[in-house]
């Protein structure tokens, strides 16, 4: 039974090990700020609305126009065509800004 024993003391250290918090340093760099944003435009509709019989038409939305305020359920669907807002081509422009900062603390 002692050779129990000491497997438990092992596995008790082991989890001690593991439980142990791990400190994280993170160093920032004052001289230098870059930040982006990312603007997010939806096209023209791609939806084909003659798929069922086997063909190709789409209605002509030219641009994604929300039918509500943000956050809604209106707000994902086109106040032009109706249709969801993903069916219209989706295009992403992201703006990169650099600089310096100004305060030396």
């Amino acid at each position: 039974m002692p050779w129990i024993q000491a497997l438990l003391r092992r596995r008790r250290k082991e989890l001690k090990w593991r439980m142990k918090k791990r400190q994280v340093v993170v160093k920032k760099s004052s001289s230098n700020i870059r930040s982006s944003s990312v603007r997010v435009r939806y096209g023209e509709c791609q939806k084909n609305h003659a798929a069922n019989i086997g063909g190709y038409a789409v209605d002509g939305c030219r641009e994604f126009m929300a039918g509500g305020e943000e956050g809604t359920a209106a707000a994902v669907a086109c106040a032009a065509c109706g249709c969801h807002r993903s069916f219209h081509r989706r295009e992403v422009n992201e703006v990169v800004y650099e600089g310096s900062s100004t305060s030396d603390a």
